[in-house]
């Protein structure tokens, strides 16, 4: 009988296609809300991000293949939720150090725009 442990390493690498390539599977984006196994049979309730994920397709897709490779698993099946809704929250603290955006390296570019509005602001 397959383990909900072997079912979440097998969704460690399940990608969003927005977020292959910073490696953030849909464990680590907080996606995954509850594995129910009976027997060989597994359940796997996913949230998505958006309700307009246009990706949904290809993780289920995802899902499903890598989980029917564990010993022991029959059937998969992915149930979309909606209760409760996703929010940045639910991401591991890898996740959200991979999705940081460094705000240093932007500051000329601010400096550079409010430099801009003051002398439009001076001229006008």
């Amino acid at each position: 009988m397959p383990t909900k442990e072997a079912v979440i390493e097998a969704l460690q690498n399940c990608y969003d296609p927005c977020c292959k390539d910073r490696e953030i599977s849909v464990v680590d984006m907080g996606l995954i809300e509850a594995v129910h196994i009976d027997g060989g049979d597994v359940r796997i309730d996913m949230l998505l991000t958006s309700g307009w994920c246009p990706f949904v397709g290809n993780l289920n897709g995802m899902i499903m293949e890598e989980v029917e490779q564990i010993n022991g698993v029959d059937s998969v099946n992915v149930e979309v939720v909606w209760n409760p809704v996703w929010t940045m929250d639910r991401m591991s603290e890898s996740a959200r150090a991979k999705l940081c955006i460094p705000l240093e390296p932007l500051i000329p570019y601010r400096e550079e725009r409010l430099k801009r509005e003051q002398m439009a602001q001076e001229y006008n």
